[in-house]
């Protein structure tokens, strides 16, 4: 992470589906997404936004950030806990005495989060309304 703290990221079952059929075992690599350069670093936000222009989007129309903000955006319109997203975000607390005390990561909620995230996006296939 760039904090240079650890953040654990659990997979919905489509994700570790997509993982178990498409990963193959190579020796050294722990990342799941290392870079092209280093099987020791990952890739990095640019990586993102450097396919996105090769996909046809401009700078304005679509960022990697971007789709972060639509998550967090989508995931408090449908009720989650803002605490649960922002830890899903890997955001750090504003409020200085409280991250300096809650340390608590969510992990079994976020579990289920990114579950259901996973099952909304999945209904959006074919589907341009969401």
């Amino acid at each position: 992470m760039k904090m240079r703290r650890e953040h654990v990221i659990p997979l919905s079952d489509q994700a570790m589906e997509i993982v178990e059929s498409n990963w193959p075992e190579i020796e050294g690599v722990e990342l799941l997404f290392p870079s092209l350069l280093s099987n020791r670093r990952w890739l990095s936000e640019n990586t993102f936004n450097s396919a996105l222009r090769r996909l046809g989007y401009e700078k304005h129309e679509v960022t990697a950030h971007g789709f972060r903000s639509t998550a967090s955006t989508i995931l408090n319109n449908r009720g989650f806990e803002p605490d649960v997203i922002e830890a899903a975000l890997a955001h750090q607390d504003k409020n200085e005495v409280r991250r300096a005390y809650n340390r608590a990561t969510y992990l079994e909620q976020r579990v289920e989060l990114m579950q259901e995230w996973a099952d909304l996006v999945d209904g959006f296939q074919g589907n341009s309304q969401m």
